[in-house]
Protein backbone atom coordinates (compact mmCIF):
# COMPACT_ATOMS: atom_id res chain seq x y z
CA UNK A 1 0.00 0.00 0.00
CA UNK A 2 1.37 3.42 -0.99
CA UNK A 3 2.34 5.78 1.81
CA UNK A 4 -0.56 8.08 2.68
CA UNK A 5 -0.42 11.73 3.66
CA UNK A 6 -1.02 12.38 7.35
CA UNK A 7 -4.58 13.65 6.80
CA UNK A 8 -5.44 10.76 4.47
CA UNK A 9 -4.03 8.25 6.96
CA UNK A 10 -6.03 9.88 9.75
CA UNK A 11 -9.25 9.65 7.73
CA UNK A 12 -8.52 6.02 6.88
CA UNK A 13 -7.98 5.14 10.54
CA UNK A 14 -11.16 7.00 11.53
CA UNK A 15 -13.18 5.06 8.96
CA UNK A 16 -11.75 1.70 10.00
CA UNK A 17 -12.31 2.30 13.70
CA UNK A 18 -15.84 3.57 13.05
CA UNK A 19 -16.61 0.46 11.01
CA UNK A 20 -15.16 -1.82 13.70
CA UNK A 21 -17.21 -0.15 16.41
CA UNK A 22 -20.43 -0.38 14.41
CA UNK A 23 -19.86 -4.07 13.64
CA UNK A 24 -19.41 -4.72 17.36
CA UNK A 25 -22.53 -2.75 18.23
CA UNK A 26 -24.80 -4.18 15.53
CA UNK A 27 -23.39 -7.64 14.94
CA UNK A 28 -22.96 -7.20 11.19
CA UNK A 29 -21.67 -4.93 8.47
CA UNK A 30 -23.41 -1.53 8.73
CA UNK A 31 -24.42 0.70 5.79
CA UNK A 32 -21.45 2.60 4.40
CA UNK A 33 -23.21 5.90 5.05
CA UNK A 34 -23.34 5.07 8.77
CA UNK A 35 -19.61 4.35 8.80
CA UNK A 36 -18.80 7.68 7.17
CA UNK A 37 -21.11 9.52 9.56
CA UNK A 38 -19.57 7.86 12.63
CA UNK A 39 -16.08 8.70 11.34
CA UNK A 40 -17.06 12.31 10.66
CA UNK A 41 -16.08 12.23 6.98
CA UNK A 42 -17.97 12.36 3.71
CA UNK A 43 -19.11 9.22 1.93
CA UNK A 44 -16.84 10.17 -0.97
CA UNK A 45 -13.82 9.86 1.30
CA UNK A 46 -14.86 6.33 2.21
CA UNK A 47 -15.22 5.29 -1.43
CA UNK A 48 -11.85 6.80 -2.33
CA UNK A 49 -10.12 4.85 0.42
CA UNK A 50 -12.13 1.63 -0.04
CA UNK A 51 -13.58 1.14 -3.54
CA UNK A 52 -15.62 -1.93 -2.51
CA UNK A 53 -16.77 -3.78 0.60
CA UNK A 54 -14.09 -6.43 0.28
CA UNK A 55 -11.34 -3.81 0.47
CA UNK A 56 -13.09 -2.33 3.48
CA UNK A 57 -13.41 -5.66 5.30
CA UNK A 58 -9.75 -6.47 4.73
CA UNK A 59 -8.85 -3.00 5.99
CA UNK A 60 -11.00 -3.42 9.11
CA UNK A 61 -9.36 -6.77 9.82
CA UNK A 62 -5.84 -5.36 9.54
CA UNK A 63 -6.85 -2.38 11.69
CA UNK A 64 -8.34 -4.67 14.34
CA UNK A 65 -5.22 -6.83 14.42
CA UNK A 66 -3.05 -3.75 14.87
CA UNK A 67 -5.27 -2.63 17.76
CA UNK A 68 -4.93 -6.05 19.39
CA UNK A 69 -1.15 -5.88 19.05
CA UNK A 70 -1.16 -2.41 20.63
CA UNK A 71 -3.16 -3.76 23.58
CA UNK A 72 -0.75 -6.67 23.99
CA UNK A 73 2.35 -4.48 23.67
CA UNK A 74 1.04 -1.96 26.20
CA UNK A 75 0.22 -4.73 28.67
CA UNK A 76 3.66 -6.30 28.22
CA UNK A 77 5.45 -2.95 28.60
CA UNK A 78 3.50 -1.68 31.61
CA UNK A 79 2.75 -4.75 33.74
CA UNK A 80 5.37 -6.17 36.14
CA UNK A 81 5.15 -9.81 35.06
CA UNK A 82 3.83 -12.19 32.43
CA UNK A 83 0.67 -13.19 34.29
CA UNK A 84 -0.37 -9.60 34.98
CA UNK A 85 0.26 -8.68 31.35
CA UNK A 86 -1.70 -11.68 30.09
CA UNK A 87 -4.64 -11.00 32.42
CA UNK A 88 -4.77 -7.35 31.37
CA UNK A 89 -4.56 -8.27 27.69
CA UNK A 90 -7.36 -10.84 27.91
CA UNK A 91 -9.68 -8.55 29.86
CA UNK A 92 -9.09 -5.62 27.52
CA UNK A 93 -9.64 -7.63 24.33
CA UNK A 94 -12.90 -9.03 25.63
CA UNK A 95 -14.02 -5.65 26.93
CA UNK A 96 -13.50 -4.13 23.46
CA UNK A 97 -14.68 -7.32 21.70
CA UNK A 98 -11.54 -7.30 19.57
CA UNK A 99 -12.10 -10.15 17.17
CA UNK A 100 -15.85 -10.02 16.64
CA UNK A 101 -15.27 -9.28 12.94
CA UNK A 102 -14.52 -12.96 12.37
CA UNK A 103 -18.22 -13.76 12.71
CA UNK A 104 -19.22 -11.44 9.86
CA UNK A 105 -17.13 -12.69 6.92
CA UNK A 106 -17.58 -15.61 4.53
CA UNK A 107 -14.89 -18.31 4.13
CA UNK A 108 -13.57 -16.93 0.82
CA UNK A 109 -13.05 -13.45 2.23
CA UNK A 110 -11.65 -14.92 5.44
CA UNK A 111 -8.94 -16.63 3.37
CA UNK A 112 -8.05 -13.32 1.68
CA UNK A 113 -7.87 -11.60 5.06
CA UNK A 114 -5.56 -14.32 6.42
CA UNK A 115 -3.10 -13.71 3.58
CA UNK A 116 -3.16 -9.91 3.73
CA UNK A 117 0.43 -8.72 4.41
CA UNK A 118 -0.62 -6.30 7.16
CA UNK A 119 -2.66 -8.99 8.90
CA UNK A 120 0.21 -11.48 8.65
CA UNK A 121 2.67 -8.98 10.14
CA UNK A 122 0.38 -8.04 13.03
CA UNK A 123 -0.57 -11.65 13.75
CA UNK A 124 3.09 -12.63 13.92
CA UNK A 125 3.85 -9.90 16.43
CA UNK A 126 0.81 -10.85 18.50
CA UNK A 127 1.96 -14.46 18.68
CA UNK A 128 5.40 -13.29 19.83
CA UNK A 129 3.90 -11.19 22.62
CA UNK A 130 1.52 -13.94 23.74
CA UNK A 131 4.44 -16.37 23.86
CA UNK A 132 6.40 -13.97 26.07
CA UNK A 133 3.45 -13.56 28.45
CA UNK A 134 2.72 -17.29 28.66
CA UNK A 135 6.39 -18.20 29.12
CA UNK A 136 6.81 -15.57 31.82
CA UNK A 137 3.71 -16.70 33.71
CA UNK A 138 4.64 -20.38 33.46
CA UNK A 139 8.26 -19.79 34.47
CA UNK A 140 7.03 -17.93 37.55
CA UNK A 141 4.84 -20.90 38.43
CA UNK A 142 1.65 -18.85 38.23
CA UNK A 143 0.17 -20.39 35.09
CA UNK A 144 -0.46 -24.05 34.33
CA UNK A 145 2.15 -25.57 32.07
CA UNK A 146 -0.07 -27.47 29.64
CA UNK A 147 -1.34 -24.46 27.66
CA UNK A 148 0.26 -22.46 24.86
CA UNK A 149 -0.18 -19.04 23.25
CA UNK A 150 -2.69 -20.48 20.81
CA UNK A 151 -4.92 -21.62 23.66
CA UNK A 152 -5.17 -18.01 24.83
CA UNK A 153 -6.11 -16.75 21.38
CA UNK A 154 -8.75 -19.45 20.97
CA UNK A 155 -10.25 -18.77 24.40
CA UNK A 156 -10.59 -15.07 23.61
CA UNK A 157 -12.21 -15.77 20.24
CA UNK A 158 -14.69 -18.26 21.66
CA UNK A 159 -15.63 -15.87 24.45
CA UNK A 160 -16.15 -12.94 22.08
CA UNK A 161 -18.13 -14.92 19.51
CA UNK A 162 -20.52 -16.24 22.15
CA UNK A 163 -21.14 -12.81 23.66
CA UNK A 164 -24.11 -12.22 21.36
CA UNK A 165 -25.98 -15.04 23.14
CA UNK A 166 -25.83 -13.36 26.56
CA UNK A 167 -29.29 -12.09 27.64
CA UNK A 168 -29.54 -8.30 27.57
CA UNK A 169 -30.37 -8.17 31.27
CA UNK A 170 -27.06 -9.87 32.11
CA UNK A 171 -24.75 -8.29 29.54
CA UNK A 172 -23.12 -6.03 32.15
CA UNK A 173 -22.50 -8.92 34.54
CA UNK A 174 -21.75 -12.12 32.64
CA UNK A 175 -18.64 -11.15 30.59
CA UNK A 176 -16.61 -10.13 33.63
CA UNK A 177 -17.56 -13.29 35.51
CA UNK A 178 -16.68 -15.52 32.57
CA UNK A 179 -13.32 -13.81 32.12
CA UNK A 180 -12.62 -14.35 35.82
CA UNK A 181 -13.47 -18.03 35.50
CA UNK A 182 -11.36 -18.35 32.36
CA UNK A 183 -8.30 -16.74 33.93
CA UNK A 184 -8.73 -18.76 37.11
CA UNK A 185 -8.74 -21.93 35.02
CA UNK A 186 -5.35 -20.94 33.58
CA UNK A 187 -3.69 -20.70 36.99
CA UNK A 188 -1.22 -23.34 38.11
CA UNK A 189 -2.76 -25.73 40.62
CA UNK A 190 -3.59 -29.42 40.87
CA UNK A 191 -6.42 -30.01 38.44
CA UNK A 192 -7.68 -32.06 35.54
CA UNK A 193 -5.05 -32.42 32.79
CA UNK A 194 -6.14 -31.01 29.45
CA UNK A 195 -6.66 -33.49 26.60
CA UNK A 196 -4.29 -33.41 23.64
CA UNK A 197 -1.40 -31.02 23.24
CA UNK A 198 -1.05 -27.32 23.93
CA UNK A 199 -2.10 -25.06 21.05
CA UNK A 200 1.03 -23.27 19.89
CA UNK A 201 1.67 -19.89 18.39
CA UNK A 202 2.21 -21.59 15.03
CA UNK A 203 -1.27 -23.10 15.29
CA UNK A 204 -2.69 -19.64 15.93
CA UNK A 205 -0.87 -18.12 12.95
CA UNK A 206 -2.27 -20.84 10.70
CA UNK A 207 -5.88 -19.88 11.45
Amino acid sequence: MAELRADARRNRDLLLEAARQLIVERGGMPPLEDIAQRAGVGIGTLYRRFPDREDLMIGISAHTMRRVVEIAQTAWDEEPDGWSALSRFVRRCIELRMGVLGTTVDPVLHAKIRHDPEVIEARGRLVELLALMVEGAQTAGVMRGDVGPGDIGMLINVHIHQAADIPAALVDVVPGRLVGLMLDGLRARPGTPLPGRAISGADLEAQ
